[in-house]
Parts: C-alpha cells; structure tokens; sequence
C-alpha cells in the first residue's frame, strides 16, 4: 500500500518533475545495508540475560524495520521480551526452546524493501550425565585392544574431551598406544598393559559455554586367563567415506587402530600426490589436519595401520563444497516509463547455485511482463508500480546471498531546465552546424525544428537525427535566425530557442616566418589576422608542443600587438630556444595555427675526450671527439698546450697547420724533452671561437740529450778548500704568435 501511494504521488507531482535523463542523475534513496544479521551462538548463564541481533541499513527517508524468525513474523507489539533499538533486535530472559532459530530483518521506507542475509541464534550448553554410580567393568587380557566409551551427555556447542586415570589431575596422556578421539570422546587404547589397570572417567567441556562434567569412573580390570598373542591391526576410528569439506575450513581425519604388536599409523592420497606442506600429521599421526582446504585438497585419503602380524586400512573421499559468492551483481537503475529492464547477477559456488529474485522483499515469478531465467531478470514495458527495492538471491545448500538494487521508473514531461538551447549560437560561413535538442524527459521525447514560425524539413542540406539534433550543411549568411527545438510526450510539450549567427571566416594575414638568429639577439615572431568583428579572439604560442608560459618566463617571451595580434617577441635568445613555435588563434567558431622554424646559431660547443693517443721527445699525437655544432657548422680547431714552465694555456704548433672542421687528429711539434704537458682543442664555426675541451691527461714526453749548452757560465766566492760554479739553462714552449 505504501508503494502505490508513491506512485500516485508521482504522477500527482508529474507537471513539476524534470526526470533526469541519465541514471547517474539520479539520487537513490532506497535502503542499503550497513549491517546484517550474523550467527551467534551463546551460553545461558543466568535467566536475564539478553541477546542483540544486528540490523542497520540506510536510506532516505529513515528505513523502518520488521523481524522474522524461521519465516514468521515476530509481532513485537505483544512480544514482551523481545523489543528493537534502532534496526537491532534485543531479546531478554533468554529462553532455548523459543529464541532458537534462523532469524531475518527487512528494511524499508517509501521506495521499497530488502530482506537481509539470514543469522542463526544458537544456545550452548552441557548437561550432566546421567546418575550412577559406577559404570560396569570392562574386562581384557594383557595385550588385548580395548575401547571405552564416553557417551557424551546432551549438548549444543563444540566440545573437547580428556579423560582421568584413577583420579584427578592424573589425566590419560596420548601415544601411539592410546588415543582420545575428538569425535566421540571414546579412549582408545591399541594393546593393554598391565599399568592400564585402574579406573577411567571421561572428562567432557564445552568450549563455548566453559563447563566441564564428568562421567562415571569405567573400570578397566585384567583377566587372569593369560594374555592375549599378537594379531594384525583392526582400525577402529575412522573417517566416513564421504567427508564435506568447506572452503578455508580445517579438516581433521582421525584414524587409530587396536593391534598387538601396537600398529603405526600412516597416511597418503590415492592419486599419488603427495601432501602440501601445509598438512600436518597429530597425536603419533593419528590425525590428519588439512588447514584452509581448497578445491585441489579433494579426493581419496588413506589411513594405513601396520604392525609385524599384517596391515589395514580405511579410506573415504573428501568433497569440497563453498557457500555462493558474487561474481556479477546489478546496479540501481533508472528507466524511462515503457522502456525494458534487463538485469543479471552471477554467483558461484560448489555445488552450482540456483537463482530467484524478490521485489521489496516479495518472490516475483515468470509471468506476462515479468520473465526469469537463472540469475537474468527482464520487465517489459515498465510501469510506475514496477519500481522499489529488487534482490537477486544466490542459494546452494550451504549458504544463501542477497545483493540489491534499486529501480526507479521515471515519467515526466519535456523539461529544458538543465539543457536549453545557447542564446546566440555562432557558426563560421560554408562550416557544418550542429544545433542539440536535449530535453529531460521520461520517456524520451519526440522532437521538430522551427525556424521562425517555419518547421524544418530534412533536405540536401539540413539533417535531422534520431536523437533530437538538427545539423545544417555549409552554412551561409541566409541560414542566421532564430531557431527553436519543441519536444513532446505524453506528459506535455516544451521549447527552447537560440539564434544562430554566421560570420565570416577568419585570415591569417601575416604569419611566422622559418629564421636564423645568433644566440644573444631578440626577434618578433608575427602571428596577424583578420576576423568578423562579432567573434571573440584569443592567441597563444606553443614551444615544441608546450604551451609558452608567458608569466613564468618573462626573461623571454612577451606577448605585443593588440587584440588582433599575436606576435610573440623573444629576447636574449639562448641555444635552448631553438625549435618550433606554433601561434594559436581561437574564435567562437574555429581553431586556426600557423607555424615557424626557430634556428638559433652560436658558437660550437666544446671538443670532447681529448686523449693523447702517441708521445716522443718532441711530438704528441692528439685526438677527439667533436662537440655540438649549435646550428652552425665547424670550421676548425685551434689546439692549445701548458707546463708547468708555462703561464696559462697556448697555442701549440702542430701538422697539419690548420685544422679544417672535419678533422678530429693532429700531431703537437716542437715540444721540449722530459716535460710534462696537457692538451686541450677548442673548435670555431662562422658565430666564433667556442668553448675549450677539458684538458687531457698529463703526459711526459720522452727524454733527449740537451741541444743547447748553458750559457753564463761563471764562478768565484766559496770557504777554503771549496769552488762554486754557475750558469743558465733555458727550457722553452715553442709557441704560435
């Protein structure tokens, strides 16, 4: 009933609504969970004590909420212990037979409901065996195999056990002779000893609840027939034949045998794989774990019990199995009245999941408009009632999912709020005009064209597409006007109008030209047009593919000229500016370009790996590599020395003579025995000299007998017994003037 009143009150309300035409225009306001129902499983202690059970979801208006409890309503109007805080269900004075059971909460507000995953409410708890006394004897010869039973009270909850030997705290220690089975709570015990004589009590716990009862004592006497001879194992826990298995869970196998001699307990898989490291072998192998089981953990295990007298085993299959999971879940949609819904979710899960769909928490069936197959819903034809909260549900046999959607189903008349028609519309003279009809309406609205009071009609030049838009070919000054779009639907009619006004191309009348500059000069690159007076014109300038940055390099470009003009103007051009520069003309109506070639020449750059490849007394052979021409070629090198005898770098003397730019090796003459030098080249193009290489290594020439004598030879001074001596010996560069 709530529902229909929402849809009466869109319709009521359909003069005013302006449905958008995109889904994601649209605000959802349905419910969406934020927390659902989980199991639980708790202990009674004490007669108040209480349980909540968890349900929140959001939406606008608030979502309200309703109960269930194994398919029934609770009506919590005369329900004194259970009440609801917020989504939450509190129950209070706990009571096992009538608060036990599948719970699960509906959300809902004016667009709809949705039902929440399903939680479980379980008690744990442990009774006390039963009254007596002492259990009856259990009667074996030494050697014989023995099994004594626990026979655990009535319980819920997962329980350990452990048994008492004689009396407390001596407890029953396991090894490959006795086991304490998990499953059943029986202690097991391969081949009985003499020091096995005494009195055994089970001890049983509640992991959940922490209680702990004891059984009977169970005597075990020995007979005095003799013992009993050796005999081949015979298992007597084993695992089921078919053991299921969930995913990530832990299996545990137990498998234990009686024998005398005592047997060994070993495992394997039929197929021959051997175990993931992750297995583990427990309790003298008597268990087998297998943590976060997965689909390859599957197949046949084998438990193999052997002494001296044979062997025997047990087999059994485990199965995998994993609750459904989402592989594909629909989205809120929302559809014009009369258009067709499609919606498809896929899960998986072992055993393959079934599919079926609720609406606002209701089975919908295959029927008229409705079809259903597997996990894929369609509507024909929607209608107002159509719309409200949709679920699909994943089930197998281990678990159940829900995922939700909202759909809203939109009906309004033509609406131009958000997508009129531009006042003035400009178009370039012979261009195409694209003129958008773009109404909100539900369902779509058919459109025309006037122009004036003229209706438009298709022909050679003028198209009108399926979607409202009007296109006119090679326009011209005739097509200016005012144009309007009127749209229509079953809810009412709408209009928008725009003019349309045609200018003249834009020229470019003067634009950049391909130049030449040295490094260090200033140009102007011109960028000049000519354009109908009516448009509105902007310029910029991009650098090989950049835009120029004229606020964060104003070192070196500016923009001049007036609004006509876009001529950019570079000072101090440096080897970096070199490239091409494209001037940008943007109108209301085009894009214009023009562009230019910048090389910017200087001085070469510096010679590179200057090695000295060969040295005598006199000569050095030399060779490099060249640096970068900077946009002019090279026309030579100069090659320049230093000693230590010298001040600074100079010119050397060398063969060739003059160094032509294609040439990267030259031999050093004239150079001074047993002295040593360093090189450098430094290369020159029609700009000027450029930089100098780095320096080469430092090499010594070979030594020479002198070719000189020394001059101002004299003497004269000294003590008594002693001549002193002196001259003059000159080392000289040969230098280039």
């Amino acid at each position: 009933m709530m529902l229909l009143w929402k849809q009466l009150v869109l319709l009521s309300i359909i003069g005013c609504l302006a449905a958008p035409a995109h889904a994601q225009d649209v605000l959802f306001q349905g419910p969406r969970w934020r927390t659902e129902p989980s199991d639980v499983i708790l202990p009674i202690n004490s007669a108040d004590q209480e349980a909540t059970i968890r349900c929140e979801a959001e939406g606008n208006p608030t979502p309200r909420y309703r109960w269930s409890l194994n398919g029934t309503l609770i009506d919590l109007g005369s329900d004194y212990r259970r009440h609801m805080s917020g989504g939450n269900l509190i129950i209070n004075r706990l009571d096992r037979d009538q608060d036990t059971g599948i719970y699960q909460c509906t959300a809902f507000n004016t667009w709809g409901s949705i039902l929440s995953r399903k939680g479980s409410l379980q008690f744990a708890y442990l009774d006390t065996f039963k009254t007596q006394t002492t259990r009856s004897a259990v009667n074996v010869r030494e050697g014989q195999g023995v099994v004594l039973l626990c026979g655990p009270p009535n319980h819920s909850g997962e329980l350990t056990f452990a048994w008492i030997f004689n009396e407390y705290p001596y407890f029953v220690q396991q090894d490959s002779r006795r086991f304490i089975s998990q499953e059943t709570g029986s202690l097991y015990i391969a081949k009985v000893e003499p020091s096995d004589v005494g009195n055994y009590t089970c001890v049983v716990n509640n992991s959940i609840t922490k209680d702990k009862v004891l059984s009977s004592p169970t005597p075990l006497v020995l007979r005095n027939d003799g013992a009993m001879g050796e005999y081949e194992p015979k298992i007597e826990v084993h695992f089921p034949e078919t053991v299921p298995a969930a995913k990530g869970s832990t299996v545990k196998l137990e498998c234990f045998a009686l024998g005398n001699p005592v047997p060994e307990i070993s495992w394997r898989r039929t197929s021959g794989v051997p175990f993931p490291s992750k297995v583990k072998m427990k309790n003298s192998n008597a268990v087998l774990e297998v943590p976060n089981f997965q689909q390859e953990d599957t197949g046949t295990y084998e438990c193999m019990a052997e002494n001296s007298r044979g062997k025997n085993a047990a087999r059994g299959r485990i199965s995998f199995h994993a609750k459904p999971h989402w592989l594909q879940t629909m989205i809120d949609g929302a559809l014009s009245i009369d258009d067709n819904l499609f919606w498809e979710c896929k899960a998986n899960g072992k055993p393959k999941p079934s599919y079926s769909w609720l609406r606002n928490g209701n089975n919908l069936i295959t029927e008229g408009r409705v079809q259903i197959e597997n996990g894929a819903l369609s509507i024909a034809a929607l209608n107002l009632s159509d719309a409200g909260m949709y679920q699909c549900v994943a089930e197998n046999k281990h678990g159940i999912i829900y995922s939700s959607a909202e759909l809203m189903v939109l009906a309004s008349p033509p609406s131009f709020t958000k997508n009129p028609l531009k006042a003035v519309l400009k178009a370039r003279s012979g261009s195409e005009v694209a003129l958008e009809c773009k109404p909100q309406a539900s369902p779509r609205a058919i459109s025309l064209w006037k122009k004036g009071n003229e209706i438009l009609q298709r022909n050679e030049r003028i198209t009108l597409l399926p979607n409202g838009t009007l296109k006119i070919a090679n326009v011209t000054r005739r097509d200016a006007g005012s144009y309007t779009c009127i749209a229509k639907n079953q809810f009412g009619t709408a209009s928008t109008t725009g003019r349309l006004l045609i200018t003249e191309p834009t020229r470019i009348t003067q634009r950049p030209a391909d130049m030449e500059i040295i490094v260090g000069e200033s140009i102007v690159l011109p960028c000049q047009i000519a354009s109908d007076p009516a448009l509105e014109v902007s310029f910029s300038w991009a650098f090989n593919g950049q835009l120029v940055d004229f606020h964060g390099d104003v070192d070196h470009f500016e923009r001049v000229g007036g609004s006509i003009t876009g001529d950019l103007m570079i000072r101090n051009i440096q080897l970096n500016h070199g490239g091409k520069y494209v001037c940008v003309i943007n109108t209301d109506v085009e894009t214009l370009s023009a562009s230019a070639i910048l090389v910017v020449k200087g001085p070469p750059g510096p010679p590179e790996t200057v090695s000295v490849e060969e040295i005598t007394d006199s000569t050095a052979q030399l060779s490099w590599s060249p640096g970068r021409d900077n946009g002019s070629p090279i026309t030579g090198y100069i090659v320049q020395g230093r000693t230590p005898f010298t001040v600074g770098w100079q010119a050397v003397d060398t063969v060739p003579e003059v160094i032509n730019g294609n040439t990267l090796t030259a031999t050093v003459v004239g150079l001074n025995a047993w002295v040593e030098y360093e090189f450098r080249v430094v290369a020159r193009n029609s700009v000027g000299m450029g930089e100098p290489s780095p320096a080469s290594a430092k090499t010594r020439t070979e030594d020479a007998m002198p070719d000189t004598a020394p001059t101002d030879v004299g003497g004269g001074g000294g003590t008594k017994s002693e001549l002193v001596i002196t001259w003059e010996f000159c080392v000289f560069l040969p230098a280039r003037a």
